[in-house]
């Protein structure tokens, strides 16, 4: 019997040169544990997403599979295992990993869902000689390998990274981006059931979520998954490159491909997404920039994200370089939006209550740069990630979080904090114009909390950054403001109050 975790959804039997270890004839288990949501207060999208997902797949396989809702996965595997051995795919989380390892009769094959095999990439990193691991030379690496936007042993075009075509704001002559809408799923009578036994957990004091779940948004099905693939190659990659760092408060999906949590639940393969867009271009429908950004964004940092979180090792969630041990507040633990006056802030945060989801800058740039210059506990930063984005696991949330958004590995991962002022909010968005704030001002009633927050940030850490290459022009900075003081006082009085 075949174990299939939750994440794990996708077709048994994929790509040709596959090895998954399974008779076409195998039986198979999936178990519906719902201590999984007593453990953390996820979001409410996001617990409708993955049932459906998992009630979805188990109504494919039809009498296949043994459907099991239990209380815990141990419950669910002593009523349907019954004593058989067991072989499952290497789960996506210490946690899980940790349960597999400590049944008897289970076979742990190797990880699907990844171009690289974690052996393959801890060959890679000891072939590295010492140096550190960066994101850019994995990512050539994986081009290479698996011959991805290549021309002979040459990135196509002549350039690797395209990056410096693919940072231009916003239009400002618009509210929205001028592409076709993402795909959007139907909700069926799976979908009714969950949210019906959603309902009732909560009335009956069983589970508690936060956030809204509206109509789902997001793909449940492999059949919507590649849907959802196939509407974005076709009607919205194009425009994804020169916006895919823009924010418009009237459009939070912008030119992106929401396809995040259909890799991340196994309805899709990385490599049939990177293959679909190269295709394009190479059949002249999609303009490089753009097929070498998408590209980058899943065989460069997904796979990286991925690799890192099992070649760090477990302790690495508990790096806390910066010593920040300040608690999230109720106001964001609550996602209370409307209690929020910075209007940028307000703007994503109701996105994140709203879907369970925004796109990658407003997470770094706005949601986590927040956290950092608050000095926030970056294990809490990192829960707070897991809980309320849709696409949301372990694996995804500890290196983007603790390594990449709150540096709390000391640059192990990322060469500096990636936080800033006001100023680049206001570059890169339409966020700033209507605020209370003004992005330009550190005190005073309107100071934007960004502004004021990035210069105490600076000012706290000071020691430790002036060392750093890449920060060190910035903490000099301070030597020129007349008004640190200020600005101290001010982030003081501040406390966890919402901005």
């Amino acid at each position: 019997m075949h174990w299939l975790f939750g994440d794990q959804l996708g077709p048994l039997f994929l790509r040709p040169s596959e090895d998954s270890g399974l008779a076409r004839d195998t039986p198979l288990l999936m178990i519906e544990a719902r201590s999984v949501f007593r453990r953390r207060r996820f979001h409410r999208a996001k617990a409708h997403l993955v049932l459906s997902a998992m009630r979805h797949r188990a109504a494919e396989l039809g009498d296949r599979v043994s459907y099991v809702r239990a209380d815990t996965y141990r419950e669910g595997l002593d009523r349907a295992a019954r004593g058989r051995a067991l072989t499952v795919h290497h789960p996506t989380s210490y946690a899980a990993l940790r349960l597999v390892r400590s049944l008897p009769r289970v076979t742990t094959g190797p990880a699907r869902g990844f171009l690289v095999p974690l052996d393959a990439f801890a060959a890679w990193a000891g072939d590295q000689g010492g140096r550190s691991l960066r994101q850019e030379d994995f990512y050539r690496w994986v081009r290479r390998g698996h011959d991805l936007l290549m021309d002979g042993d040459r990135p196509v075009g002549g350039r690797w990274n395209l990056d410096h075509d693919n940072r231009r704001p916003p239009p400002r002559d618009t509210a929205t981006l001028p592409v076709d809408r993402p795909y959007r799923p139907r909700e069926d009578d799976i979908d009714a059931e969950v949210r019906h036994d959603l309902d009732r957990w909560e009335k009956d004091g069983d589970v508690s979520f936060v956030g809204r779940d509206g109509p789902r948004l997001f793909p449940a099905t492999r059949a919507e998954a590649r849907a959802a693939l196939r509407r974005f190659v076709e009607r919205r990659l194009t425009d994804f490159g020169p916006y895919e760092d823009a924010m418009l408060a009237a459009d939070p999906v912008m030119s992106h491909s929401l396809l995040s949590s259909s890799l991340n639940l196994g309805l899709l393969d990385p490599a049939e997404c990177v293959e679909r867009a190269e295709t394009a271009w190479r059949e002249g429908r999609a303009p490089l920039n753009s097929v070498e950004g998408f590209v980058r964004q899943i065989a460069g940092w997904r796979e990286y994200v991925w690799q890192l979180y099992w070649y760090f090792g477990e302790d690495y969630r508990n790096s806390n370089a910066l010593r920040h041990t300040a608690p999230l507040p109720d106001w964001w633990n609550d996602l209370d939006a409307d209690d929020v006056e910075a209007r940028c802030l307000r703007t994503v945060l109701s996105q994140v209550r709203d879907t369970g989801w925004t796109h990658h800058i407003p997470r770094l740039m706005l949601l986590g740069s927040y956290a950092l210059q608050r000095g926030w506990d970056p294990a809490a930063v990192t829960d707070w990630f897991h809980r309320c984005f849709v696409d949301g696991y372990d694996w995804v949330m500890v290196p983007n979080v603790v390594g990449m958004s709150q540096y709390a590995d000391g640059g192990r991962m990322t060469t500096k904090p990636y936080t800033s002022g006001g100023a680049y909010v206001n570059r890169m968005s339409d966020l700033c114009g209507a605020c209370v704030y003004r992005p330009s001002q550190r005190t005073g009633a309107h100071a934007c909390p960004y502004t004021a927050g990035y210069w105490a940030f600076l000012d706290r850490h000071r020691a430790g950054l002036e060392r750093n290459h890449r920060m060190a022009q910035a903490v000099r900075g301070l030597d020129r403001l007349g008004d640190l003081a200020d600005v101290r006082r001010q982030e003081r009085a501040r406390g966890d109050s919402p901005p």
